[in-house]
Parts: C-alpha cells; sequence; structure tokens
C-alpha cells in the first residue's frame, strides 16, 4: 500500500522507529550487541541510508538506549538496561493488544490534577497515557483495561506525578451503556482502519520460497508496521467491540507472518555478527 507524501512519517522519525524495531527483533535475539557495520548493511536493505542509521544510533545513544562496545575487533553498541526495560514494556503492551482482556477484570481509571504551571508535564502524561492505549472518558480521566495498572504507575512514576493521580481499579456497575463510554473513549474506527491496512498490505506477502536475505527485509517490515498499532489499542474485551472488528485477524496474521519470516531472518542477521 502506498503512502502519500503527506501522510509518510519524516525520514528522521521513520530512521528511529526502524532502529527501534531492529534492536527489539534483531539485536536482543543476537545478544544484545550489534555491530555498527552489520547493522548500517542490514537497515540498507531496508531503505535507510548509512548517514540516517549513524544519526538514530547517535540519537538513541544519547538517550542512554546504547553504550559503546566493541567485540571480536569489530565496532558496535550494546542494549543499556534502560533500553532492556523500555523495550520489553514495549513487549508487555503488544502482548496485550493481541490478546483481548476479560471483562470480568474490570478496568483501570487515572485521574490527574495537574497546576496549568506545569502544562507540558500534564501534556506529557496525557500523551504517554495515550501511548500505552488509555481512552480519555472525561477532564482529566483516562481508562483501560484492569491489566494496564502496571503500565500506568510506571507512567505516573517516571513524570514524578504520583502525587497529582489518583488510580483506581474496579468494575463497570451502571449507568452510561459501557459501550457508548469506550467508543466514546477510543476512536476505534480509526484503530480498526489501521487493522485493515495492515491486512491489506501483508495477506499477500509470500512466507516461502524466499531467500533469507528477503525474509530479514519483510520481517523487519512487518514488525515495524505492526508495533506501533497496539499503542493505541489495550486490547479492549470483545464484548465491548463490533461484532465486524479486525483485531483478532489482524494478529492471525502478524503471528503466521512472524513464525516463518523470523527464523531466516535471523539466519540472515546472523551473518553480519562477528563469527
Amino acid at each position: 500500500m502506498s503512502e502519500t507524501t503527506s501522510t509518510r512519517p519524516p525520514a528522521t522519525a521513520r530512521s528511529r522507529t526502524l532502529l527501534v524495531s531492529f534492536l527489539g527483533a534483531v539485536v536482543r535475539p543476537m545478544g544484545d550487541w550489534m555491530p555498527i557495520a552489520g547493522a548500517v548493511e542490514l537497515l540498507g536493505r531496508s531503505g535507510l541510508d548509512a548517514a540516517s542509521v549513524r544519526t538514530a544510533v547517535f540519537r538513541l545513544k544519547k538517550r542512554g538506549w546504547l553504550e559503546s562496545e566493541s567485540r571480536s575487533g569489530q565496532r558496535g553498541y550494546a542494549l543499556t538496561p534502560a533500553a532492556l526495560e523500555a523495550l520489553a514494556a514495549g513487549d508487555e503492551v503488544i502482548w496485550h493488544a493481541r490478546q483481548p482482556a476479560d471483562l470480568g477484570d474490570g478496568w483501570c481509571l487515572v485521574n490527574f490534577s495537574v497546576p496549568e504551571s506545569a502544562r507540558a508535564v500534564r501534556h506529557q502524561l496525557t500523551a504517554h497515557l495515550s501511548s500505552l492505549g488509555f481512552g480519555n472518558i472525561g477532564s482529566a480521566v483516562w481508562i483501560a483495561p484492569a491489566r494496564m495498572l502496571p503500565a500506568a504507575r510506571r507512567a505516573i512514576a517516571e513524570l514524578d506525578l504520583t502525587e497529582q493521580c489518583a488510580v483506581f481499579v474496579g468494575d463497570y456497575v451502571g449507568g452510561q451503556q459501557l459501550t457508548t463510554t469506550v467508543r466514546n473513549g477510543w476512536d476505534l474506527g480509526e484503530i480498526d482502519r489501521r487493522y485493515r491496512e495492515f491486512i491489506t498490505e501483508y495477506s499477500d506477502v509470500p512466507t516461502t520460497g524466499l531467500d533469507d536475505a528477503d525474509a530479514f527485509t519483510t520481517y523487519l517490515a512487518v514488525i515495524d508496521h505492526w508495533r506501533k498499532l497496539p499503542f493505541r489499542d489495550p486490547g479492549l474485551p470483545l464484548e465491548v467491540l463490533t461484532e465486524d472488528w479486525t483485531g483478532p485477524t489482524a494478529v492471525h496474521l502478524f503471528e503466521h507472518l512472524v513464525a516463518t519470516l523470523e527464523p531466516p531472518a535471523l539466519t540472515h542477521a546472523a551473518t553480519s555478527w562477528p563469527a
């Protein structure tokens, strides 16, 4: 599926997201370390030139995700504990979206009161909650399935807003229809549209007969595309979704692609690592 110029992400943003996908899907299983020359070569197959890769690496190093480390005479970078923690937290969110929540487990609600003088911090919190898949159902009131409680606590603690936030976990017991609340809190149409785009783009991708290099390029593209989708979908209970919700179909396709493409993709990546 082609993208118009107006919707294509900036080159710097694409470099960063593709590198993060590469770190999570390739570098971690290869021992939490990458040779910079090998990374440049591999990411070049995905359309990033050497300068873009090195710039993205530099920025992640400044963020504390990467630290310089040579192995077997090759210059490279190791994932830091902060990077491993962030990638694991991302895995948690992605896994949640792939498994619908149990309606009987209840909901997590976050209410905050941040003064006008701290508007920037308030914006950071709302952006963070939104990126975790929380829906906004009122002034400074955000909701997600109850299992998102640990993620909410981390987001609040990272911004040092514990004293300004009240966090609850409980059941829906009545009042406004729950389906109405959910549809007011999330743009379900937009989330579903993105799942449909993923299905359209990758449903006909061959998973057999590819050489390892092509499997690598396809695998990384699938991971990078998919990784962004669940961060708007916390894995809502099926009872509050429409019958034609395409999330499960997209999940099935994603899991099939990963299961078939990952082994040859990592085999190819290993050729760029020291023996």
